[in-house]
């Protein structure tokens, strides 16, 4: 095995940027509500991939840089990054046996998590919440695992990250 494989970091690190750049990028109202989670998409497919290397320290520096950048309650994205890597980590070996449609409803379940308790915190705050229409990007974060998935895991091929 060659050791360039494990060089290939700054492929990881790419694929977050780009996954943050989509996340930020402004949108219209009517498209914003349904913007899928991309750096949940990204995080999780390299939970699946390489967990001894992606897990609950990149989820929670991945989601503090998102606070950051949209200005929000500070923690708010980083613990729901944190707690989905955490899950993904500890059950990929399960979740790697079942098809990509079957990944794409736990994709969305932990996506539905991770809304959950950004809901309840803001509760905790007193600030408003999205509504109905913040869970409508759980659904959109199910269509687009299927072809993340598939462009991920061919760039990961291709730069042979281990």
């Amino acid at each position: 095995m060659s050791s360039t494989g494990s060089r290939n970091g700054w492929v990881i690190i790419a694929t977050f940027v780009i996954a943050m750049m989509l996340t930020l990028l402004p949108l219209p109202y009517a498209l914003e509500v349904v913007r899928p989670e991309w750096l949940t998409l990204v995080l999780i497919y390299w939970c699946l991939a390489i967990p001894e290397r992606i897990g609950v320290t990149v989820g929670w520096s991945v989601g503090i840089t998102l606070d950051v950048a949209c200005g929000g309650l500070l923690g708010e994205h980083a613990l729901g990054l944190a707690l989905i890597a955490f899950i993904v980590v500890k059950l990929h070996k399960r979740i790697r046996l079942f098809s990509i449609w079957q990944q794409a409803i736990i994709v969305m379940l932990l996506t539905m998590l991770a809304q959950l308790l950004t809901v309840w915190i803001s509760g905790a705050i007193n600030q408003p919440s999205g509504g109905l229409l913040g869970w409508l990007a759980c659904f959109s974060t199910l269509l687009f695992w299927p072809p993340l998935f598939m462009l991920l895991r061919r760039v990961r091929r291709f730069y042979r990250v281990r």
